[in-house]
């Protein structure tokens, strides 16, 4: 019983603080990611501010409140906070070449901040991966693909790629092509690629719809279409006038010819 008590009277502060030590990390996690979602929330409901600054700032207040929490476990070991500063600063060169990738994301976060090449909700291009953006916080981008899968893509790496942002502007130019017999009649062709285009409302009048013959192929000729139209509409424009187009061609006798080869006969 004495080498018992014995033991409990050393190591029995330190189970305490043990114990201490757990409850702040568990009492921190939760006090963190709260005021995390309320920093997002705030800024989400207010329509002054970018959501894309709200997901950041949301992800620079956890970190920090996560650092403080990390401190105040420290002390409680008897590690004080000016001790804590000279190790941290007699190990920064070591953490720096350790941790290289992760400080290059916050950095390259900071930078996707700051210009803001792309948005929370916006369909973009990272360096070949397409998808809307889902988040942006310190580390990495998240963007979700038209078929719902989740992507990650580190921030360095987001700033380092070519970024294609289809949704920065409030219009897009939609292009099309169709090809027609040899045989058929171009302008009367045209004329009815034309018409349908007026007639859709989300077809802009200026620019106006345009309408040439840009190539002649080995079987067809090629009909280019350019249009435009409010970015939100581009896909639903597509389809339909791909679709009306075929049927204004099938009513009209124009035909869409596939690819032939037309055997020539050599004289004896």
């Amino acid at each position: 019983m004495d080498i018992l008590a014995e033991q409990l009277g050393h190591y029995g502060p330190l189970i305490v603080n043990a114990g201490k030590a757990l409850l702040v990390l568990i009492v921190g996690w939760i006090v963190a990611n709260a005021l995390s979602a309320w920093a997002r929330r705030r800024v989400t409901s207010n329509p002054n501010i970018d959501d894309t600054i709200g997901s950041f700032v949301a992800s620079i207040l956890k970190w920090v409140v996560l650092t403080v929490v990390l401190i105040a476990v420290l002390g409680l070991f008897g590690i004080e906070a000016t001790s804590l500063v000279a190790i941290l600063g007699a190990t920064t060169l070591a953490i720096g070449l350790a941790l290289q990738g992760t400080l290059s994301n916050i950095a390259a976060g900071v930078m996707l901040i700051v210009f803001r090449p792309y948005k929370l909700g916006q369909f973009v291009d990272i360096g070949g991966t397409s998808g809307t953006v889902a988040d942006l916080n310190l580390f990495v981008t998240e963007l979700v693909t038209p078929d719902n899968v989740q992507i990650i893509i580190p921030n360095g790496q987001a700033w380092g790629a070519i970024i294609t942002n289809y949704s920065a502007h409030d219009t897009r130019r939609l292009d099309l092509s169709f090809g027609i017999d040899y045989g058929d009649d171009a302008d009367k062709a045209m004329a009815l690629i034309l018409k349908l285009a007026k007639a859709d409302e989300r077809v802009h009048a200026d620019p106006e719809p345009w309408v040439r013959v840009v190539n002649l192929g080995d079987s067809s000729v090629d009909l280019g279409v350019r249009l435009w139209c409010a970015a939100a509409d581009y896909w639903e424009l597509k389809f339909h006038m791909t679709k009306a187009v075929k049927e204004a061609f099938d009513a009209d006798g124009i035909s869409i010819p596939y690819p032939h080869q037309v055997e020539i006969k050599k004289s004896a």
